[in-house]
C-alpha cells in the first residue's frame, strides 16, 4: 500500500525554484521577472507559490482579478502585484490593497481616474495595456492621442509600465506574426515614451516568449503557466520540471462479466471479462466528464488505466483488467512522467483547462521546501 491514502495534489517547491532560476538564466540581469499567480497558481496554490517565490527575488506577480490580488496581500506579500483584467466596480479595493491596475481600455482609463481622484491619489502607479495582435484586450495604437488628453486633465495616477501579450510565440511557423507584434509594441512605446519624457517598464514576452524572443525581453518578462512545467513549452524544453502532481488512491475493485455496464447511463459494457478500479476523484474535483469513455486515463503502477464509463461527481472508474494492484494503491492522474499536457493533449484539451479545474476540496500538500 502506498504512502497516498487519498486525493491529493502534491506541490513541488524545488521544482517551482528550478523553473524560476531556469527562465531567470534566459533573460539579462537587469530584466524583471513577473510571476503570474493567478487561478490559485493555475491550480495549485497561490499564496504557497507566491510566498516561495517572493524568496527566491520574484519581481512582481500578476492576478487577474483584484480578488485574487487582495489574497496575496492579506497572506502577506509585499512585492508588487498587478491585476490583468480588473474591473471597474472593484478599482476602489484595487487602490486600498495597494494593487497595481493594468488599464486597457477608454473606459477603464477614465473609470480609474475618477476612483484615484475621488480617493485623492498622486501618481498612483498603473500599466497600460495595448493589443498588438491577439486583440483580446488593449488599446489600439490610435488611441494614443485619447490616453494623454486624459492624463492631462490628471494627477492621480502615473503610467508606470506599457505592456502587450504575444499570441503564438512558442508556434515557430508565427514568427513573422510574432515579430510583427514586438515591432508594433516598439513603435508604441517609443512614442509614448517620448511624449511623457521618461521610459515606463516595457513588458510583453510570456514564457515562450522568453525562450524564443529575447528581443521582446525588454524591461520585464511575464512567466505564468511555463513556470509551473505544464505549459506547451515543456514540450520542447525539457528543461522545466512540473511543479504539481495530482494523485488517488484504489477504493475498490470489481469484477465485471461481459455485458455488464459501468456508471451513470450504463455508458460502458463490459466486451469480455473485465476488472474495474474506482477511484474518489471526480468532476466536482476537476476531471470533466469529457475524459471519460477512454478520452482520459490514469496511471497505476507505471501502466495507463483508461476511463470507462462517465465520470462521475466524486468518482471515475478505470480499467485495470491488465494490470497488477490492490486496493488501496497509489493512482497518478498527472506527475512529472505523466505529464498533464499529455493527459489533456489526449482528451482533446490543453493543461491549462486540467489544472485550473482542480477544486479546492483536492487537499493540497507541499512535499519539499527548498
Amino acid at each position: 500500500m502506498s504512502s497516498t491514502q487519498e486525493t491529493v495534489l502534491e506541490i513541488h517547491l524545488s521544482h517551482l525554484t528550478h523553473n524560476f532560476n531556469y527562465l531567470k538564466s534566459k533573460v539579462a540581469p537587469h530584466v524583471k521577472m513577473l510571476a503570474v499567480v493567478k487561478a490559485s497558481g493555475y491550480g495549485s496554490d497561490a499564496t504557497v507559490i507566491a510566498k516561495h517565490l517572493e524568496t527566491l527575488g520574484a519581481d512582481y506577480f500578476a492576478v487577474a482579478y483584484v480578488s485574487e490580488g487582495i489574497l496575496l496581500r492579506e497572506a502577506g506579500i509585499i512585492t508588487p502585484v498587478l491585476v490583468l483584467h480588473p474591473q471597474p466596480i472593484n478599482f476602489k479595493k484595487l487602490i486600498n490593497h495597494q494593487l497595481e491596475p493594468s488599464l486597457y481600455s477608454p473606459r477603464t482609463l477614465r473609470e480609474f481616474i475618477k476612483v484615484a481622484d475621488a480617493l485623492n491619489q498622486q501618481e498612483y502607479p498603473v500599466h497600460i495595456k495595448f493589443n498588438t495582435g491577439l486583440n483580446r484586450i488593449g488599446f489600439w495604437e490610435n488611441d494614443i492621442d485619447y490616453i494623454f488628453e486624459q492624463l492631462e486633465n490628471t494627477k492621480a495616477i502615473k503610467i508606470k509600465a506599457l505592456l502587450s501579450h504575444l499570441a503564438a510565440s512558442e508556434d515557430h511557423e508565427e514568427r513573422t506574426f510574432t515579430l510583427d507584434q514586438i515591432h508594433t509594441f516598439q513603435k508604441i512605446a517609443s512614442e509614448i515614451s517620448n511624449r511623457l519624457g521618461y521610459q515606463p517598464i516595457l513588458h510583453q514576452s510570456n514564457t515562450s516568449g522568453i525562450l524564443n524572443y529575447p528581443e521582446a525581453h525588454f524591461d520585464m518578462v511575464r512567466t505564468g503557466i511555463g513556470l509551473y512545467g505544464y505549459g506547451n513549452e515543456a514540450k520542447f524544453d525539457t528543461q522545466l520540471k512540473p511543479v504539481a502532481s495530482l494523485k488517488s488512491v484504489i477504493s475498490q475493485i470489481h469484477t465485471l462479466e461481459p455485458g455488464e455496464s459501468v456508471g451513470y447511463n450504463r455508458a460502458y459494457k463490459a466486451p469480455g471479462y473485465v476488472k474495474t478500479a474506482t477511484i474518489p476523484i471526480g468532476h466536482a474535483d476537476g476531471i470533466g466528464r469529457f475524459f471519460g469513455n477512454k478520452k482520459g486515463f490514469v496511471t497505476i503502477n507505471n501502466k495507463i488505466a483508461y476511463i470507462i464509463g462517465n465520470v462521475c461527481m466524486d468518482m471515475i472508474m478505470v480499467d485495470i483488467t491488465d494490470i497488477d494492484c490492490n486496493e488501496g494503491d497509489e493512482v497518478v492522474i498527472f506527475d512529472h512522467t505523466s505529464n498533464a499536457a499529455k493527459i489533456a493533449e489526449h482528451s482533446g484539451t490543453i493543461s491549462y483547462e486540467l489544472l485550473t479545474a482542480i477544486s479546492p476540496r483536492v487537499k493540497r500538500v507541499v512535499v519539499d521546501n527548498s
